[in-house]
């Protein structure tokens, strides 16, 4: 028995192998908790027999006895300072706890064996946590290596650590190489993988204090755990703690995106990566890649919202522990941490759902933590903008809703339509999304809580009744005012058992049921013909019909989702996040409905977001009093750049929707380049096979919206990877770049400094690429390395020239302020595309194009731009677009013949439709043809037919310029050569379609001409 006088503190001590004495400090112990501690650490008592207490303590002595152990001694005393370290409250006992005795290590390595395992549960291992634990149990020598294994890679003070790490790592691979069954082999190796995969950790970091921290966190190369599935995060970050797990993905080294506190105990790191995924393409005009992070609650005590302050709290703390920070301009490490990757001080987060208020809390804590960032380390707090107030990524979701409409020759502004809904109008996305028209006809709605029905409801009257409700704090649809509800119409609690339906209820809904269940009426209502279906809620509510519930990964609205042949609106705007699945989206599509992508719809927020993070950046210098003014005076700026970037995406994507058919084996490229390159995988992106490929080409379709959306996305992501991997961000051309991504009143309070932005390359690259994408469709630049041999780099250069030459902007801005019928605007905008490359091929074919844009370009552009003003004088958009075909080549040979380009232009153009060659000539690819290899020969084809033509004109101008009709001469001295030709033209139109031998024909006759 111990000499003690006083007892202090809670404490254990063997007594011989299978005996102990417990002290107690005051009063007695629970012994139903003392017998669940004795049994986590493999103990099983036996026999209790109170002591005297010692020293007249107010405490208590207990001697416990138990069933004989094998444990060797060593382990004893480590069970003893588990139980004590319990005790103390600085680690639990569960079934992990089993290890110390059985592998003899210590408290603290069976909670690194703990988080090692609750990673791999989340990885989906596909093994119970109890089997995982009696298969480590079975496994002694393993735990310890595995665990030698770690110290050898992170303990600051290991010795010659290669050849450390390299003799444990040959141990832990012995001991995986002998264990004897399939599933021992898979989970001990990915125990391995954990370790190796592991680059950071702050398991050997300490507070103020010197003490461990009571978190860990690791940060990890994903594509080396063996526990991989279809999305394989860049990086990530796990914190582990007894009252927080959560998970921090990256899919690049730049990257952002919201923290959640999620409800998916079970699976929260599954969640976090379908929202990695959607946030990787959503993030595609802004610089930074797509991030996602989520964390649960552990453990019961706190109330709820407490609990999720203090687990958020801890999660930030875990991430930024293993994050480099910026001091003075250098890079610094983490303090006591091994890195095993490179530099890396970029980490921002952002609002989610359940932590809208909390970006002070994470902004205080990047303070705590001397980050670099400060306050635009969470964006969205009390120095940065408020979404909601803003309404932002509603207004950005309603770019695209617009724009549907629009398609269909539907104002929203004045046409009234009829909406149904999910959310209620406390909430941002859906709320601010149903004040934008006062023409909305809202007839039915739902959230979590309650069931909206307004079967004929008045436009006006209930904009200003919802109007009321988004004013009102923490309103719900039960504060309608039922007065202004109409005739058979309510609001019902999702709880009743049952609802009982209305005439012009049912009619709304245009079902026959007079009596539903909660469950089924919100699916009559997901079903209903409406104009719109706004979802501006949380939740997955529609799968494809060859899908199951278990695809939508939703398990929480299982009960009301609905299959997409079901739906009948005509329009989807998809404010909320993940509302339908992919294969969902692309059945609706192909059944003509009109959606794009969660994605797309609500990229406004993040993009906000991500502009305040780079404005705070820019104003690193300034006095923080004047530069919170600033960025309040610039928050109307910066929706209108947000909701600009979302209006041109959106146009992109019908433009690219109209020429899908003419253009869907060059999008099949597209596709299986992206695919070899690794940017996508055309099974998870719900991307069409072979076959489904060839039957839309057989029926003359093309990639529908959501298909497209994706392209337009990647193409955006590998182009700005590419730009920023080149000079291109640096080039004359693009120099202004930086500077017009901020409003003008930051860049004169910004000076000089602005060009050293952290992130400055990245913003010009970025911003480039998307208008790239956005004015010439994507898979562009993989067309024009197929035909010409150049990389995207040179011909952003191309397209950087031709539009400093061409007033395409002008073009843009009157196609789209026309007033015409939306087919007619799409088809000049088709036409504006195909105007810009066929103008950047003929500059990529010029001799020395490389070398000329690369380093200037200015001359060129200077020379060219006054003849090519003079030849776009035509009164009509689409005249201007027409006249401008070939424009720099005229430019340039107006320029090399000393002559005017009005005559150039003249006798060219006279001279095509004399020989009936204007539209082949004006033609860019789009050509009608059964094969990759036929469109490939058509270009070149076309190209050398371009050049032929040219050389013509030139031998025109070269004999006839000073007669005032050129080509009348030339064509009465060349009359057989002439007739011939045109006959032969004659001839290849009698089929209709233009197609490579004709054009081949075509060309061998020309060429006849100009001998």
């Amino acid at each position: 028995m111990p000499n003690a006088t006083t007892v202090t503190a809670r404490k254990m001590q063997f007594d011989g192998r299978n005996s102990c004495i417990i002290t107690w400090p005051e009063g007695e112990p629970s012994l139903a908790e003392l017998t669940e501690s004795f049994a986590d650490l493999g103990l099983r008592p036996l026999t209790h027999r109170p002591l005297p207490p010692a020293g007249g303590s107010s405490g208590s002595m207990h001697m416990f006895t138990f069933e004989p152990v094998s444990f060797p001694d060593t382990a004893l005393t480590k069970l003893a300072a588990a139980f004590d370290a319990k005790a103390a409250g600085e680690t639990q006992l569960d079934i992990y706890s089993r290890l110390i005795a059985t592998a003899d290590v210590g408290w603290r390595e069976a909670a690194l064996i703990r988080a090692l395992c609750r990673f791999l549960l989340q990885a989906d291992i596909g093994f119970s946590e109890n089997y995982i634990v009696d298969t480590l149990e079975q496994q002694p020598a393993f735990v310890a290596g595995l665990i030698a294994l770690f110290a050898s890679r992170f303990d600051p003070i290991t010795v010659d650590r290669d050849r450390t790490t390299a003799a444990a790592l040959t141990a832990v691979d012995t001991h995986v190489d002998e264990a004897r069954t399939l599933d021992q082999d898979r989970i001990l190796r990915a125990l391995r993988s954990f370790v190796l995969a592991t680059l950071r950790t702050n398991w050997y970091q300490r507070d103020d204090l010197g003490r461990v921290k009571p978190w860990a966190s690791f940060k990890l190369d994903s594509r080396l755990l063996t526990a991989t599935g279809p999305v394989v995060p860049f990086r990530e970050i796990y914190v582990h703690a007894r009252h927080v797990e959560g998970v921090h993905l990256r899919s690049s080294l730049v990257a952002r995106g919201g923290l959640r506190w999620s409800d998916r105990p079970e699976d929260f790191r599954t969640e976090a990566l379908s929202l990695m995924k959607t946030q990787s393409v959503k993030n595609a005009p802004i610089v930074p890649g797509g991030a996602k992070g989520a964390f649960v609650t552990i453990g019961p005590g706190e109330d709820r919202d407490t609990a999720a302050v203090r687990a958020y709290s801890t999660f930030v703390r875990g991430i930024l522990d293993v994050t480099d920070n910026i001091v003075d301009g250098q890079i610094v490490r983490p303090p006591n941490t091994i890195a095993y990757d490179d530099e890396d001080a970029y980490l921002v987060v952002a609002a989610d759902k359940g932590t809208a208020s909390f970006s002070d809390t994470a902004n205080a804590i990047a303070r705590e933590y001397r980050y670099w960032l400060g306050d635009a380390f969470a964006s969205g707090g009390s120095v940065g903008y408020d979404h909601k107030a803003m309404g932002i990524t509603a207004r950005g979701a309603w770019v695209a809703v617009r724009r549907h409409f629009l398609e269909r020759d539907l104002d929203v502004d004045t046409d009234e339509f009829d909406v149904v809904g999910i959310g209620d109008m406390s909430g941002d996305v859906f709320g601010n999304g149903m004040l934008l028209s006062r023409s909305i006809k809202l007839v039915a709605a739902f959230d979590h809580r309650h069931i909206f029905i307004d079967p004929l409801p008045n436009a006006e009257r209930s904009f200003v009744e919802r109007r009321r409700l988004f004013d009102l704090p923490r309103s719900t649809w039960s504060d309608y005012d039922r007065e202004l509800i109409s005739e058979g119409g309510g609001v019902w609690p999702r709880t009743a058992k049952s609802i009982t339906l209305s005439g012009p209820a049912r009619a709304a809904l245009g079902i026959d049921d007079t009596t539903l269940t909660p469950h089924d009426l919100i699916k009559a209502i997901l079903c209903a013909p409406v104009d719109l279906l706004w979802n501006g809620g949380v939740g997955t509510y529609v799968r494809a019909s060859d899908e199951s519930n278990a695809d939508a990964a939703d398990p929480a609205n299982d009960a009301v989702r609905v299959a997409a042949a079901a739906l009948r609106t005509t329009v989807v705007g998809e404010g909320g996040n993940l509302g339908f699945t992919q294969r969902a989206r692309i059945e609706y599509a192909t059944r003509g409905g009109r959606i794009n992508a969660d994605f797309i719809d609500n990229a406004a927020g993040v993009a906000t977001s991500d502009l305040e993070v780079n404005l705070k950046i820019s104003l690193g210098t300034v006095a923080n009093d004047e530069r919170d003014t600033l960025l309040s005076s610039v928050t109307d700026e910066v929706a209108e750049a947000v909701l600009r970037s979302s209006r041109d995406q959106t146009l992109a994507i019908s433009v690219a929707e109209r020429r899908a058919p003419s253009l869907l084996d060059q999008h099949d490229r597209l596709i299986e380049d992206l695919c070899a390159t690794g940017v996508l995988d055309r099974h998870s992106e719900v991307l069409p096979d072979e076959t489904t490929l060839a039957a839309r080409a057989a029926a003359g379709l093309g990639l529908v919206r959501p298909e497209v959306a994706v392209l337009v996305a990647q193409s955006k992501n590998i182009l700005a990877s590419e730009l920023l991997a080149s000079s291109v961000p640096e080039n004359v051309i693009f120099s202004g770049r930086l500077a017009e991504y901020f409003p003008e009143s930051v860049r004169n309070a910004a000076g000089d400094s602005l060009v050293q932005h952290r992130l400055g390359r990245e913003i010009a690259a970025t911003s480039i690429a998307d208008e790239l994408v956005n004015r010439l469709g994507p898979g562009v630049f993989y067309r024009l390395e197929e035909r010409l041999g150049v990389k995207s780099p040179l011909g952003a250069l191309a397209y950087g020239l031709v539009c400093a030459v061409l007033p395409t902007d002008q073009l843009r801005d009157d196609i789209l302020a026309s007033g015409l019928p939306a087919s007619d605007m799409l088809d000049s905008m088709v036409k504006l595309q195909q105007l810009i490359e066929s103008e950047m091929v003929w500059v990529l074919r010029r001799p020395g194009v490389t070398r000329r844009l690369a380093i200037d370009s200015s001359a060129d552009i200077a020379r060219w731009r006054p003849p090519v003003t003079v030849l776009a004088a035509s009164d009509s958009v689409q005249g201007r677009i027409e006249s401008l075909f070939g424009a720099l080549g005229l430019a340039d040979a107006a320029i090399q013949g000393n002559t005017s380009v009005e005559l150039v232009s003249k006798v060219h153009h006279d001279l095509a439709r004399r020989l009936d060659l204007t539209s082949l000539l004006v033609g860019t690819g789009d050509t009608a043809s059964t094969s990759h290899w036929d469109m490939m020969g058509c270009a070149s084809v076309h190209a050398r037919i371009g050049d032929t033509f040219s050389e013509l004109v030139g031998q025109v101008l070269d004999n006839f310029s000073d007669s005032p009709e050129p080509v009348s001469m030339w064509l009465t001295e060349n009359s057989d050569r002439a007739s011939r030709f045109t006959a032969s033209m004659s001839r290849s139109r009698r089929g209709g379609t233009v197609d490579l031998a004709h054009m081949c024909a075509v060309e061998a006759e020309l060429e006849l001409l100009v001998r």
